[in-house]
Parts: C-alpha cells; structure tokens; sequence
C-alpha cells in the first residue's frame, strides 16, 4: 500500500517547506492543508498538493483566535472526508488543530513550535483556569497517542514531559531559510547607503510587531541614547502594534529612530548585515523556552545578538554557549546601556561576536529537516 502523509500549518513558511520535501522523497502522495505559503530560497515540491484554508491572522488576539478556530474546523472536515487515510503530521499552527486528533483515527505526529497551554499566559490566562487545566488534561491523552512528538529545544522539552514520558519527544534544532545569504561588509552595503546610516552605529530590530514584541523596553533604550547622534536604533517591521511604536517615538521625540515596514525579501540579505548589533526581544511569560525562527538568520549573516528577555531562557543560553552577544532581562537598563556602550568603543569585539555567530550558523542549515524524516 502507497503512504500517504498530510501537513498542516496555517502559516507555511521555509521550516514546512524543507520538511515537507524531505518526505516528499519518501512517500508516494504527500499533502499540505495551509492558508498561505511563504517561500523564500526554497521551493515546495511540485508534488505536493495544497488545500487552501483560512489564513493565519496576525492581528489583535480576538482576530488571531477566530482565523485558529475557522482554520481547525476546516482542519477537521478535511481530515475527515478528503484525508482520512492519510498520516497527519501537525504543526502547531493554529495550535488547536492536534485536538482533532482526539476524534479522528489516522495516525498523527506533533510538531511543537509553541507550547499550548503554556503560552496562554502571554493572554495573562492562569494555569489554575478552566481552559488551561482541560488542555492540559487533552495534551496527556493525545501525546500519549501521537506516533512522534517534535520540538525545538531542551527547554521546551521539559515542558512537555509534564504530559508524557521525556523519551517520546525529539528536539530537532531550528535553522535558517536564508540559504544563499552572506555577510555583506558595511561599506558594500547599498541598504545602508541609501538610508543614510553610512556613518551611523546601527542597532537593528527586524520582525514582527505584535502583542507579544514588547519594543517599547527598546525605545526607553533609545531614549537614553538621543544624546549620542552616532547611534541610531533601526526597526524593521510588520504588525498590529507598528503604528503604536511609530506614535511613541514621534511623541518622545526619538529623532535616533527610524522605522521601515517590511523590506523585500530580495533586500534581507543587506537589511540583516546592516545591524552592528541585532536585537531580539522575548515574552518574559514564555522567555523560557522561546527561541524565534529569524534568530538563525542573524546567525547566517554573522550577527552580534543583545537578547532582551530572561537571561535564564533557551536564547539566553544559545547566545552565551556560541559567544555571539548577551541577554538582559527587560528591567536591566543599566546593564544593555553599558554593553551598547561596550562594543560602539570597541568594534573588535563585535567582531568576535560575528566571527562566533558565522561559525554557529553551521550547526543550523536545512539538513536538519532531514532528521525528521529519520526519526519518523
């Protein structure tokens, strides 16, 4: 008989896309139920056949919850009727969908990304509350059942062993999609040269600007550099929240500000290299074990990373143990002033934070998508 295997995440992007076509080799009809696909370097197999959803809002939380709800309810009927032979492999994206799986038959896996019911605190919903205690209570059945159960870290995993026996869950590192990106030195760098930032120290946040991105901690950093006109703090982005921060800074005058929405995928390349220091900002409530996916990306053009978050989290840890920056919890001010301060003096330092960052980017390429063929 010919295996048949279905994907699932709402908001396909260059992960899926790598791990579909490492199965994609392997079994004879492979599928993907999706709302979007984002490619960047890397092409979907041609064999692979999608199924259109609702997409992923990015929106407020009462938008993101009703286009996961819409989404599993397509999620299930699919499942039920088109893809009832076929092997599932979910993706917590909406983080919903898995709990079909508790009324359907086919043989399921679990790729966790975010860990439910976990990161309902972001949402500042209790462990003691209704809606978390029966998740988790469905998490134990269901990952009981699950033929495997993926994550990202060991953080992440130890989680996830309150539900079920540590040896069932594999962690499988993230990496980047940037397959063809390299450092681009400063005085090759066209996005500098026409942003006007030749001359400029430039501390970078590219990424989303949602609910959960907390820039404002980043803009009382700034606040206290407004002084210095070698400094400027660029941020790059996309989100419910863009034209909060934009309001902020024109209200405090941050003129060492200069924000751009999303630039062309064709540009990340120079966007990414433009950083002298990159920033990445963690959820206090769920630093622990979140590391976001375009942290590798900075890792494949050679970036020195200043984390803001837990210096206890996962990214914490990556960051110290590769000596590519330092972490900071959101009420050291002093701490991230005196470090900024540190490698604007000394740019060999920094230096040594790119070389570092280069040399880690090989521990997280798109081989790693090929483990979870292995371990399926």
């Amino acid at each position: 008989m010919s295996r048949k295997i279905v994907f699932i995440n709402q908001a396909t992007g260059y992960l899926t896309i790598d791990i579909i076509n490492a199965f994609a080799d392997e079994f004879e009809h492979v599928a993907l139920i999706a709302g979007t696909i984002r490619v960047q370097d890397t092409e979907l197999n041609k064999k692979v056949k999608w199924t259109r959803i609702a997409r992923y809002n990015r929106g407020s939380p009462s938008k993101k919850l009703f286009s996961w709800i819409w989404g599993t309810i397509q999620i299930f009927f699919l499942l039920l009727f088109r893809f009832r032979h076929y092997e599932v492999f979910y993706i917590t994206v909406p983080p919903t969908a898995y709990l079909l799986s508790m009324f359907l038959p086919n043989k399921f896996s679990v790729l966790i990304f975010d860990i439910y019911p976990e990161s309902l605190k972001i949402f500042n919903i209790k462990d003691s509350g209704l809606i978390f205690r029966s998740w988790a209570k469905w998490n134990r059945k269901l990952f009981k059942r699950a033929h495997r159960l993926f994550t990202l870290g060991n953080a992440m995993k130890d989680i996830l062993a309150r539900y079920v026996n540590h040896d069932k869950i594999f962690v499988i590192n993230y990496w980047s999609g940037l397959t063809k990106v390299k450092p681009v030195l400063k005085e090759n760098n066209i996005f500098i040269k026409t942003q006007a930032l030749s001359e400029k120290f430039i501390i970078e946040y590219s990424g989303n600007i949602g609910y959960t991105h907390n820039l404002e901690t980043l803009l009382e950093v700034a606040e206290k550099f407004k002084s210095d006109q070698n400094i400027v703090f660029l941020i790059i982005g996309r989100g419910e929240r863009f034209q909060t921060i934009k309001g902020i800074v024109s209200k405090r005058d941050l003129n060492n500000c200069k924000l751009l929405p999303f630039q062309p995928d064709s540009e990340i390349q120079n966007t990414l290299s433009a950083a002298d220091l990159s920033i990445v900002i963690l959820d206090e409530k769920v630093a622990s074990y979140s590391i976001p996916s375009k942290t590798y990306n900075l890792l494949a053009v050679g970036s020195a990373i200043m984390v803001i978050g837990s210096p206890e989290a996962e990214l914490a840890k990556l960051v110290k143990n590769f000596n590519i920056g330092k972490s900071f919890a959101q009420a050291d001010m002093p701490g991230m002033m005196e470090f900024i301060r540190e490698l604007k003096e000394d740019p060999g330092k920094i230096m040594q934070y790119k070389n570092n960052a280069l040399k880690a980017s090989v521990y997280f390429t798109s081989q790693n998508a090929r483990k979870y063929l292995e371990y399926y």
